[in-house]
């Protein structure tokens, strides 16, 4: 075979090729976006929402218009308040609406969001895993009655394609979380963290990071992670010995030492598992590290283990040390009885600027009566 022969049986160039690439999943939909509109240059954007079965709540997970084009970030409401979109997933099967208009009496914050950036029509396709409801995918169009039925088959073929990929996602980090719970169940270590504790840290840190989303650029992608993994800040404890972990007395020194030795661990144990699990192409899995490596760093430099300041500690670190000092205050110890709200809120206040991150903190605090509803929702059981 000549050398010419040869090439000529490599020509064609795959056109999502880039899709194998390590990449964040908002990377890949907006690249995908482009390829799409070669073909319906009419599909103006791109989103996913995920259900969160636990709260019943939607939430906005990417999307693929740039900057501060998409009508609809650091957004969740409850399904119930969406009737048109239960009915999607009590149906099993995709809506279409040629003219948006049908929806202009509607009050719905997010139905009004989509009508004030121009959006005329929309496909909605729900997605599944496993025969398990997890959310949507929304093609939307600036135009009206622009979807056709023999281009509706053609863009089936691109949700598909699209669910695909966030199933990928998001079984790859059920399988991190997985594999990370399973490390901290396994070993002698035995906390104090219940269910409802990592419900509660998880929702608070959330809550957070939707408040600061828009002046920190957070993504509705990292939003997710930042929730997902921020109640696995302590892993590397289960390095630390139980003479130290559970003394029910000051420690030392010496002991002190080595406890401060534990969010290193935590990166650790967090490396080996993806290693094991190769997973190391998860996107934003930085964000974990983050968190279980940083979060005892300090505003003022006095934290641990590497002595940074302010903005030199990663936000999620910082987001997640505010919604954990919260939740520990507020719950009950075997040493203490709960604090309440407010004398949980000036303890956060006193802390700002010096142990604590100021932003984080008051972002907590304006969202006080969600925090409540976190609270009355994911209580701990009282064992009497």
């Amino acid at each position: 075979m000549s050398q010419q022969e040869e090439e000529d049986l490599f020509k064609h160039q795959d056109a999502l090729a880039q899709l194998h690439e390590s990449l964040p999943l908002t990377d890949k939909l907006r690249f995908l976006h482009q390829i799409i509109r070669q073909d319906f240059p009419f599909i103006d954007r791109l989103a996913i929402a995920l259900f969160d079965e636990k709260t019943d709540t939607l939430k906005t997970y990417t999307h693929s218009t740039e900057g501060d084009e998409s009508p609809i970030v650091a957004y969740e409401a409850p399904l119930g308040a969406a009737p048109s979109l239960r009915a999607i997933m009590q149906h099993r099967r995709p809506r279409l609406v040629q003219d948006l208009n049908i929806f202009a009496m509607g009050s719905h914050e997010h139905t009004e969001r989509i009508a004030a950036k121009g959006y005329q029509a929309s496909y909605t396709m729900p997605l599944y895993q496993s025969g398990t409801f997890i959310g949507f995918l929304f093609f939307n169009s600036l135009q009206a009655h622009p979807f056709l039925p023999r281009t509706l088959r053609q863009i089936d073929i691109y949700g598909h394609l699209i669910s695909l990929m966030v199933i990928n996602e998001l079984t790859a980090i059920r399988t991190l979380l997985a594999a990370v719970r399973a490390a901290r169940s396994m070993t002698h270590y035995r906390d104090e963290e219940t269910g409802s504790h990592i419900d509660r840290t998880a929702h608070y840190a959330r809550l957070i990071a939707c408040e600061l989303a828009h002046s920190y650029k957070i993504s509705d992608e990292q939003i997710e992670h930042i929730f997902l993994f921020s109640p696995l800040h302590d892993i590397g404890k289960i390095g630390i010995p139980d003479s130290i972990l559970r003394k029910p007395g000051k420690l030392d020194k010496e002991e002190f030492d080595i406890m401060k030795t534990h969010p290193a661990k935590g990166r650790e144990i967090i490396d080996a598992i993806l290693g094991d699990f190769s997973l190391h192409t998860l996107g934003h899995v930085s964000i974990m590290r983050n968190i279980a490596e940083f979060h005892h760093e300090a505003i003022d430099g006095s934290g641990y283990p590497n002595g940074l300041k302010g903005d030199a500690i990663p936000i999620e670190a910082r987001i997640s040390a505010v919604a954990d000092v919260f939740d520990a205050l507020t719950s009950r110890r075997a040493y203490k009885i709960p604090w309440s709200n407010d004398d949980a809120i000036a303890m956060l206040q006193r802390m700002a600027d010096a142990k604590l991150d100021r932003d984080c903190v008051e972002a907590l605090i304006r969202n006080m009566d969600k925090v409540v509803e976190i609270q009355q929702r994911f209580r701990d059981e009282v064992l009497l």
